[in-house]
């Protein structure tokens, strides 16, 4: 059978990769380092014009399984890397066959759990890696989706405003169903708690753990942090039926975890005034779907947040509280984000994606403001921050460009 590439490649140049070569021995003009997980396959990072793909080496059949499931849950919005390409057919010069590859496309400004847990961890940083975690988990069962092998290795991170997203990276035993059995979801989870410890245990074991970090702490955090987010997203409430505003709440604390509540179902407790109340949730991502209606600025949820709050309180500055909201998001956007980004050297735009440049100007102005007791402005927060914070930042794109 002839090399065939079937799916979406975005770049013709990813056919003239040396596909009749196994993946391991790929010259190294055609690779970049990037931090990655333990896998059971062959896995590298391929640079073409300035983008990066993962390319994973697999049998046929499990390389088309994991590219349709990735693709059903990118069109269902659930956090996984971008599935590109399924590429089969492939030889070696001496006509023997080769495994298939899997091509996605690798997450800018992001690192796999495992190398961010093997580094000096203080513990609100660890606390958002595991709330991060919990919600993934939480919105891929949601969807209906059965992972089977969550780990450290399978999860990447990824900075939203002052806490982390967490996104699914390989899909191999996955499924994805209407609904996800009761039995399915816990089976998920002791999976998950297993691995988490497992892999936390290796990295003790390799002195890569920091000493003030316990794995089996760790591995039962994620667990009971998922149980209680599951909880909150889909338990009941019994009210009394004058006591809307438990309900009113209860989608408030839904919508501070970043949850929307579609609709509700009420019904009647049997022999009493009571009622039994149960929201539906939908998926996550209420900021973001404002954020980029009103901007066509696609970030991450607590990143779409922030900028939010900042657009609402340039409205109330601005003496705009009754003009058309698009047209108050579109003044921001043209007077104050985009001259904000636009304000940072071509030579550190590496550093930090544009949302969080911008999330952490505003943090950087509040406390010059503190500092000076009064509001420095934002001209003078940007020019502070590229020159203090900025220049001494890591660049973030630098395994990208590969310098």
């Amino acid at each position: 059978m002839p090399l065939q590439l079937t799916g979406t490649p975005g770049d013709p140049d990813l056919i003239r990769l040396p596909w009749d070569r196994p993946l391991a021995e790929w010259p190294e003009h055609h690779l970049v380092s990037l931090p990655r997980g333990i896998s059971r396959h062959v896995v590298r990072f391929a640079r073409l014009a300035g983008r990066v793909y993962a390319i994973k080496e697999i049998s046929e059949y499990y390389a088309k399984r994991e590219y349709r499931l990735l693709w059903d849950l990118h069109r269902l919005d659930t956090p996984a890397v971008e599935p590109v390409a399924v590429v089969t057919g492939r030889t070696g010069p001496d006509g023997e066959p080769l495994d298939s590859a899997l091509v996605t496309r690798h997450l800018q400004f992001s690192l796999p759990y495992r190398a961010v847990m093997s580094g000096t961890l203080r513990p609100e940083t660890l606390n958002r890696l595991l709330d991060a975690l919990a919600v993934l988990l939480v919105r891929l069962h949601l969807t209906g989706f059965y992972w089977g092998d969550c780990s450290l290795s399978n999860v990447l991170f990824r900075r939203d405003a002052g806490s982390f997203a967490a996104y699914l990276v390989d899909a191999e035993t996955g499924e994805l169903h209407p609904l996800i059995s009761e039995g399915q979801r816990l089976h998920d989870i002791d999976v998950a708690h297993v691995n988490i410890f497992g892999e936390m245990l290796d990295l003790q074991a390799g002195g890569l753990l920091p000493p003030s970090i316990d794995p089996e702490e760790v591995a039962g955090s994620a667990r009971d942090r998922y149980h209680g987010l599951w909880e909150e997203l889909t338990s009941d409430d019994i009210i009394e039926e004058v006591d809307w505003h438990v309900i009113d709440q209860r989608i408030r604390r839904l919508n501070s975890l970043g949850f929307d509540v579609a609709e509700m179902m009420v019904r009647r407790k049997a022999g009493t005034g009571r009622l039994v109340v149960r929201p539906k949730v939908v998926d996550a991502g209420h900021h973001q779907r404002r954020l980029l209606r009103l901007t066509g600025l696609d970030v991450e949820e607590n990143q779409a947040r922030r900028l939010l709050n900042d657009l609402d309180c340039f409205r109330v500055a601005h003496g705009l509280r009754h003009e058309d909201e698009a047209i108050v998001a579109h003044r921001w956007l043209a007077e104050v984000f985009l001259p904000t980004v636009e304000a940072v050297p071509g030579e550190l735009r590496g550093k930090l994606e544009p949302a969080q440049f911008f999330h952490e100007v505003l943090d950087h102005r509040w406390f010059l403001s503190e500092e000076a007791g009064r509001d420095v402005g934002l001209t003078a927060a940007v020019e502070s921050y590229v020159k203090h914070v900025l220049v001494y930042k890591p660049d973030e794109e630098a395994f990208i460009s590969g310098e």
